[in-house]
């Protein structure tokens, strides 16, 4: 019992120790096709709520940010129906989505 109870300490702290992000650039894609995430094309999902957020889909990797006005609030502009991607979001890799 106390080897199953540190195995599981030990990949509990491992995975903890996976997420310290504090040298990991988050503006730059990291994946096969690296690039300047300045370079992707965005799109927008609107939220169950109505609610937009930016949208990239680069193949191997994806990003979404709420979409928010120069007060900091929620932009919720109905340019879609909830739960629908529009724009090139998708446009930018040359890695085929499988699904």
């Amino acid at each position: 019992m106390r080897k199953v109870t540190a195995l599981l300490l030990l990949g509990a702290a491992a995975g903890l120790a996976a997420c310290d992000t504090a040298t990991v650039n988050k503006t730059v894609d990291h994946g096969l096709d690296r690039k300047d995430l300045s370079q992707l094309e965005a799109g927008i999902w609107v939220d169950p709520t109505g609610c937009d957020h930016w949208i990239i889909d680069d193949g191997f990797e994806g990003y979404l940010s709420q979409r928010l006005s120069p007060e900091g609030k929620p932009v919720c502009s109905g340019i879609a129906p909830p739960g629908v991607a529009t724009g090139p979001y998708k446009g930018d890799s040359w890695v085929s989505d499988i699904l």
